[in-house]
């Protein structure tokens, strides 16, 4: 990503008046989708019950769009891009992973089939996204792999065992999460990872102010997030080789001190 593009503040009411007259045919669905969000969040204040609600929104009109992904193609490249990357970092089949907003298996399909039978466990906090996921899973044939597809309200994994999960992975999950979901989930993490294990999550990247827009799309330093993850006594380092991937977001990796 550019200089210019890692200072820019999407929140900005100067940035939103050039975006509106250099997209002109966005205007209209940007207006409808703040008016929806607004009342969304005025019906549910906490920050995972509002989420929640979008994604039902966005679920009911296309699941690999609620995603994020713009078309199946784009669907099925970016399900490859998160399975090739962690490949190449020593995905085996009798690593045991835990996918953190797994939806509708966007990349879950490709772990399940290559991982040993019932070492993949997906969690997320759409009901609606998770029925999609099973859709997936039957229209891969993967039924007899016996994934674990749960839901959940929070990130303290509370009904999780310990030391249990070699991979950890969060992929464009806390690019729609306030710090206080972070936070929390660095709290909680270290106690689920395995010896040698590690947490993988993608940001959305500014090195500009932080902000968020429509408090669906949160922008943090990467200075921050480090020191978040250090705070709850875990490593953290940046992972400078994601940045080749055709991606619009930036990834950190999360040990346990050995």
């Amino acid at each position: 990503m550019s200089a210019k593009t890692l200072l820019k503040n999407r929140s900005s009411l100067t940035h939103k008046v050039r975006y509106a007259v250099s997209n002109p045919a966005r205007i209209a669905p940007y207006l409808r989708r703040t008016a929806r969000d607004s009342w969304l969040r005025l019906k549910h204040p906490d920050h995972v019950a509002y989420y929640r609600a979008v994604m039902a929104s966005d679920t009911s009109r296309n699941p690999e769009a609620a995603v994020g992904s713009r078309s199946h193609e784009r669907w099925l490249a970016l399900g490859d891009m998160q399975f090739t990357y962690l490949k190449e970092h020593g995905l085996r089949p009798d690593t045991r992973m835990l996918d953190i907003g797994c939806g509708n298996l966007r990349a879950g399909w490709r772990f399940i089939a290559h991982l040993d039978t019932g070492n993949y466990y997906g969690i997320d906090i759409s009901p609606d996204i998770l029925i999609s996921a099973k859709k997936t899973l039957a229209t891969y044939e993967l039924q007899d792999k016996l994934p674990h597809l749960t839901i959940t309200q929070d990130l303290t994994f509370d009904f999780l065992p310990d030391a249990h999960f070699d991979v950890v992975h969060a992929h464009s999950v806390f690019s729609h999460s306030p710090l206080s979901v972070i936070d929390q989930s660095f709290r909680h993490v270290g106690r689920i990872l395995a010896p040698g294990g590690f947490f993988d999550f993608t940001f959305d990247r500014t090195e500009g102010a932080e902000h968020q827009v429509l408090r669906e799309d949160f922008y943090y330093r990467t200075g921050t997030l480090l020191a978040l993850a250090r705070k709850h006594g875990l490593e953290a380092r940046f992972m400078e080789d994601w940045e080749t991937r055709p991606h619009g977001q930036s990834k950190i990796r999360v040990t346990n001190p050995t």
